[in-house]
Formats: C-alpha cells, sequence, structure tokens
C-alpha cells in the first residue's frame, strides 16, 4: 500500500451483521473527507459489495441504479440493508438501502445474471488516438507538493491514479469543453472477483463525473464557494475488466440546466473494449449564485 493512500479493498469491505429475517444487514467502514461528507462512490461500491454476498453461485452484476437522498457523516460507519427482491432462473434483482443515524442516504437497485451466450455488439474506440497513460503527469506528479493542504490531499490521496488527456482542473481548465478522457487504474495491486472490480469502477467512476460540467463552463475545483453533490448514478458492466490494469474512462455531459448536469461515461480497455458504462446528474452551485 503506498503512504497515505487508502487500502481500496478496506474502503469496500463490508462485514456481514447475520441478519437473516427480512434483510441482510451489513456495515461498513468510514472514509474521512475535508468537507465532512460521506463520498458517494465509496456509499455505491460498498452497496455492490452487500448485495453482491446475497447472490446465488454465479451470478454478476450487469446494472445498477442508485439516488443519493441525503448526505452522510464520513466519519461514521454505515449499515447497509439488501432486500432480495427476486431470484429467476437467469436473473437476481436487489434493493440495497444505506443508512446512518437510522436515515436513508442512498437507495440503490441492482440486477445480477448467470453467464450467458447471445447478440453482442459493442462500441469501439481508437486507442491509439490518445497518448500512453505513462506520457501523461498524474496528479501527484503536478500536484504532490501541496501535501500538507487539507483540500489538496483530497485529491491526490485517492486510490485510484488519474492521468487527464486534454488536462486536469485543478486549478485552472485549459479549454471550455464538454468531453474529457481520462486514463485511470488502482495505485495498489487489486485482485478480486468481478464483484469487487465492479464495486472498485463504481468507487473510482464518482470521483470524475461532474468535471465534464465544470469544464464546459470554465470551473475549476480550486473555485472558492462552488459546490456540487451527486443525485443519483446508474451503472452498466458489459464485459469483464481489472481495475489495477490502465482503462480509458471518456466522460462527455450534454446537457446542463437548472442547477443540475447531466454526464454519461464509457470505459475503454487498452484493447478498445467497452466494458462500462454510466450516467449521472449532478447539483452544481457556483459562488454567484
Amino acid at each position: 500500500m503506498l503512504a497515505g493512500v487508502p487500502d481500496l479493498g478496506d474502503m469496500l469491505a463490508v462485514i456481514d451483521l447475520d441478519a437473516r429475517t427480512r434483510y441482510d444487514v451489513f456495515t461498513g467502514p468510514a472514509l474521512p473527507t475535508p468537507h465532512g461528507r460521506a463520498f458517494g462512490g465509496q456509499v455505491l461500491g460498498q452497496a455492490i459489495a452487500a448485495a453482491s454476498e446475497t447472490l446465488p453461485e454465479g451470478r454478476k452484476i450487469h446494472s445498477m441504479h442508485g439516488y443519493f437522498v441525503r448526505p452522510g457523516d464520513s466519519e461514521k460507519r454505515m449499515t447497509f440493508e439488501v432486500a432480495r427482491l427476486h431470484d429467476g432462473r437467469t436473473y437476481s434483482t436487489r434493493r440495497t438501502q444505506a443508512y446512518q443515524n437510522g436515515e436513508v442516504l442512498m437507495s440503490m437497485i441492482s440486477s445480477f445474471q448467470d453467464e450467458s451466450a447471445g447478440v453482442e455488439h459493442q462500441d469501439s474506440i481508437d486507442i491509439n488516438q490518445f497518448p500512453e497513460p505513462e506520457s501523461i503527469p498524474s496528479i501527484w506528479d503536478r500536484y504532490g507538493h501541496l501535501t500538507l493542504d487539507r483540500q489538496a490531499s483530497w485529491i491526490l490521496n485517492r486510490p485510484f491514479d488519474f492521468r487527464h488527456v486534454e488536462g486536469d482542473i485543478v486549478l485552472n481548465v485549459p479549454e471550455n469543453r464538454s468531453t474529457q478522457h481520462v486514463w485511470l487504474r488502482s495505485r495498489n495491486d487489486m485482485p478480486g472477483p468481478h464483484s469487487f472490480q465492479c464495486a472498485a469502477l463504481a468507487f473510482a467512476s464518482d470521483y470524475l463525473l461532474m468535471e465534464p460540467v465544470m469544464r464546459k463552463h470554465g470551473v475549476p475545483w480550486a473555485t472558492p464557494g462552488m459546490k456540487g453533490a451527486s443525485l443519483d448514478h446508474a451503472m452498466w458492466f458489459h464485459r469483464p475488466f481489472k481495475v489495477d490494469e490502465w482503462l480509458l474512462y471518456e466522460i462527455t455531459s450534454p446537457t446542463a440546466q437548472s442547477g443540475r448536469g447531466l454526464s454519461h461515461g464509457r470505459f475503454f480497455n487498452t484493447n478498445g473494449e467497452l466494458v462500462a458504462s454510466v450516467s449521472q446528474e449532478t447539483a452544481v452551485r457556483l459562488p454567484e449564485e
């Protein structure tokens, strides 16, 4: 494990409380943040991990849809209540709700499927049109000297290595545009089953989904008084992948209105294969508002 970097495995670990009445109940660790609000990506990842513990053998997540109901406390553990809505011959459906202090923070429906053959096609991407990830400065390369700043440490000490093809927007926005491409992978080796890889990718996806909205309007992360919050999160998992291998994250924002921005993302492996897709709406508040 790298110094100062949270252990991704620990952050996604959930403890089974052995409740077997109507619901399965789990609890997961906290991830402290500078602003005191629980990080939505971790909540999503832990919810996927909890639901995955309740499945028939061999079933893998293919989609999830979640709503963030209220902010959580980043210093407190969360409880995850899983309802087994359906187990059919091919599909299983779960509802997972995250709680703190008896209140629902996030509600998610997820679907799981047995491996099966069928029709297949995909959008592909020419990976060779993008610079190799190792040729792009990492966030640590650019801002590692700011580790003593509490706000900067939240950006630096993440369990993922992000390499922005069009340049990061930490201090300024190089170009106002609504699409960006980011290479990412975990900063430590992350072996584990498919369910863990999907939980980890959900964790990672939430860090950057607001950036195309901000980039389009020339708003860097360092803007004083700027606030953002995830409202919902939907994700589809198409093909196997590993989060400790480079993935290209293409994110675009087709619209923003009424203080809300919509973003769509696609993850490609180094062969140009589409492995996962994601969509999210985010509330964005700028200082002048």
